[in-house]
């Protein structure tokens, strides 16, 4: 008998280790900046004050949280989005984002600065009452060799 997963897992098999969207670039303007400081109340200065990152900072100008980089993944991916949801998870009722096994930051963004994701799915395992998909995701920084963000995301979907 045919396991309820099977259909998903097939689908999927294909598709490990390869780059199953790219997203539109996305600007990191200083305002979205603000507002992420203000929401964190992280407000070191070189996010948040222009006049002495130019100085003071080694970017010579005021930088993105790696936070919030990180927080934009699901805007970036579109992976909320309806459509996306059917194309990607076919039959499936809902997905849980069950966390991040790996994070890095291994490139600032500066204000200004483009970023667009890429996700490639590492694994998919069947665990009875769900699918595991582990995604590789990768912020790109527009112009940079080394991408802001290198995260694995871990979801749960159910059908």
């Amino acid at each position: 008998m045919a396991d309820e997963f099977d259909e998903l897992i097939e689908f999927y098999k294909t598709k490990l280790n390869s780059i199953v969207y790219t997203g539109e670039w996305f600007k990191i303007t200083q305002e979205l900046i603000d507002r992420f400081a203000e929401i964190t109340s992280d407000k070191q200065w070189i996010h948040t004050d222009p006049h002495k990152a130019a100085v003071d900072s080694p970017y010579k100008t005021t930088i993105a949280h790696g936070f919030l980089t990180l927080s934009l993944i699901p805007f970036l991916t579109k992976s909320n989005d309806p459509v996306f949801f059917e194309e990607h998870y076919p039959k499936m009722k809902y997905r849980l984002n069950y966390g991040l096994n790996k994070v890095r930051f291994p490139n600032a963004v500066k204000v200004n600065s483009y970023i667009r994701a890429k996700l490639i799915p590492l694994s998919i395992e069947n665990l009875g009452d769900s699918v595991e998909i582990i995604y590789k995701i990768i912020v790109e920084i527009k112009g940079e060799d080394k991408p802001a963000v290198v995260a694995e995301q871990v979801f749960r979907l159910y059908k």
